[in-house]
């Protein structure tokens, strides 16, 4: 399975499970630390938590079993770590603080990318 094709069910999964305001960013020429990186909001705490545990299993169950959870105490932010596409889950208020969007939206020389 290709990246786009595991970035796809990423934002397929999410989607199914009503995750909210799904993004992906592109990160080719801007950071080494992967691909992409899916941006979504989940409604609790709870939906967070859950979000995160479903994506894992299903990109499990279709042969991409390195993933981890971190943020697992945290009630406002989840990331789930699939090396070739990073997702963040996030409550809205922190997601709108911490403004990922943003940050990654500029083209970065591939110089100057980040590790």
């Amino acid at each position: 399975m290709g990246i786009v094709d595991i970035k796809n069910n990423i934002e397929k999964i999410l989607d199914d499970n009503k995750a909210q305001n799904i993004t992906c960013i592109d990160l080719k020429n801007k950071s080494y630390i992967a691909d992409y990186m899916v941006i979504a909001s989940g409604t609790s705490s709870r939906h967070l938590q859950a979000l995160s545990e479903i994506l894992v299993a299903q990109l499990k169950k279709l042969g991409i079993d390195n993933c981890r959870i971190e943020g697992k105490d945290s009630k406002d932010w989840k990331l789930v770590d699939t090396q070739d596409v990073i997702v963040h889950i996030f409550n809205p208020g922190k997601r709108e603080f911490y403004d990922l969007e943003k940050m990654w939206s500029e083209e970065i020389p591939k110089e100057k990318a980040m590790i």
